[in-house]
């Protein structure tokens, strides 16, 4: 981003005071050097977005109960290194993140901590034969079905009224992915310029996307522990106009944080308030491990009404090779859609739909009621693992989705993925989850994997851990190549 073109909301001088803590180092004489140390931690960790306007100097001395002296000595610091630039007239603001090191290339030998995705469900063989027998009824015809087939549409309909949203089929759009749903939205309901509204972290994917779409992303920060903070969108709402937004209220990708219904009818208030229309990623919402998925908050458009789009995917509970994904909106917007995905695609595989359509019939909601089973097995294999080999990692035990999101004792997340790839693991470092890079105090580390491969896994991010940090005392580990 032009550091001349600050997009971000403003932190008072109250507020970026509690954020910070106790910034002092006990005992230092250097308060300019603390302070700097303490907002670029920040920056890094993604609690200050790039594009956020910091207090004036008089407020910020004020609120910390020091000179302005010292708080312009900090800014010097900060604007020397490129996280904060200034304008008069203008003030301050964040304006980089550091450098980011190129990720590492893939490889087909490593430990896959990398992907937050599962084999496919036991039953998918059993589906794919009645898909086989089912589409003799559909082979006499042209085999197009922009909307989705019939069948398919119905389902996924039924499991929103289930949830709590009366849906007909007619508001069911099935798509190549939830990806691909997103895109379609975005390309839709923006332009070069637009601004869009993500949360930080959020999934890459996401990012890339508004980026190739030359829309401008203006994040706005999760807390790690408490999640959304209604009074900080609601300022990037008024202050930045995003023109669309995408969010992931269930599991999110990467923290595992889910926002409870209280939160939900809040956000959908302001959203319908704001008339600001949004993706809401849904692609994990069956992955609930403390209930049964109906039984949790209804979906956000039960409160946003048709400004909330709702997007879901096969690919993290059925299988990731089932590259199939679906949006639930009225049925006016979605025939507004079919204009751009005719540029896309002419509509989803029949056979793959039907595959689908059996997984989601009753017995294919039993399969998924073992699954969560076992990948609440593999989340609790995957955390006794690292509180045994990274005791100094800290991390909030999410109650569903398909990964930690754990907190490193030292800015190395960049560094720890390119030397996990020597250690015969894959990992996708916590820059990728930000909006202008950074967070590199954080790391996802999916539980996809098998039990009896996590501990190894973890073993391995531990060796690499430690040969990053300039420990010695712990042993390489040597990979075979096939």
């Amino acid at each position: 981003m032009d550091s001349q073109m600050p997009l971000g909301g403003r932190i008072s001088g109250a507020r970026l005071a509690t954020l910070l803590g106790e910034w002092r180092r006990r005992g230092s004489r250097h308060g300019a050097a603390d302070l700097a140390a303490a907002v670029e931690l920040h920056v890094l960790d993604g609690q200050l977005p790039i594009g956020t306007r910091l207090p004036a100097e008089r407020e910020l001395g004020d609120a910390l109960g020091v000179s302005r002296t010292l708080i312009g000595a900090a800014l010097d610091r900060l604007r020397d290194s490129g996280l904060v630039a200034s304008r008069r007239g203008a003030g301050s603001w964040v304006a980089g993140a550091g450098h980011r090191e190129a990720e590492p290339p893939a490889r087909t030998d490593l430990l896959d901590l990398a992907r937050a995705a599962p084999p496919a469900l036991p039953e998918l063989m059993a589906a794919v034969d009645a898909a086989r027998r089912a589409l003799v009824e559909y082979a006499g015809g042209n085999g197009y079905f922009t909307g989705g087939l019939p069948r398919l549409r119905e389902r996924i309909a039924e499991r929103y009224a289930a949830r709590g949203l009366p849906t007909t089929p007619d508001q069911i759009m099935v798509t190549s992915g939830a990806y691909s749903a997103f895109v379609l939205c975005l390309r839709m309901l923006t332009g070069p310029g637009d601004r869009v509204l993500l949360e930080q972290p959020t999934y890459p994917n996401a990012i890339d996307a508004v980026r190739a779409s030359h829309a401008l992303p203006v994040p706005v920060a999760l807390d790690p522990l408490r999640g959304w903070d209604p009074a900080g969108i609601e300022a990037a709402l008024r202050q930045a106009a995003p023109r669309f937004g995408y969010l992931v209220v269930d599991f999110q990708n990467p923290t595992g944080l889910r926002l409870d219904a209280a939160g939900r009818e809040r956000l959908g208030g302001l959203l319908a308030r704001s008339r600001t229309p949004v993706v809401v990623d849904e692609s994990l919402v069956e992955l609930d491990y403390e209930g049964d998925p109906v039984e949790g908050p209804p979906p956000l458009a039960a409160f946003g009404g048709d400004t909330v789009l709702s997007v879901g995917s096969a690919a993290k509970s059925q299988w990731g090779g089932l590259r199939l994904g679906w949006i639930r909106a009225s049925s006016d917007l979605l025939d507004r859609l079919l204009s751009p995905r005719f540029a896309v695609d002419l509509g989803a595989p029949v056979f793959d739909q039907l595959v689908l359509a059996e997984l989601l019939e009753p017995d294919g909601y039993a399969a998924l009621a073992r699954r969560r089973v076992q990948l609440r097995e593999q989340r609790d294999t995957l955390m006794t693992a690292l509180r045994t080999h990274c005791p100094e990692w800290t991390f909030e035990v999410p109650a569903g989705g398909l990964s930690l999101w754990c907190r490193l004792p030292e800015p190395m997340s960049t560094r720890l993925a390119v030397s996990a790839a020597n250690h015969g693991v894959q990992l996708a470092p916590g820059s990728r989850f930000g909006v202008h890079g950074g967070l590199e105090r954080w790391l996802r580390l999916p539980f996809g994997l098998p039990r009896e491969q996590l501990p190894e896994a973890v073993r391995r991010v531990a060796a690499a851990a430690a040969s990053v940090r300039g420990c010695a005392d712990v042993p390489a580990v040597h990979v075979p190549v096939t």
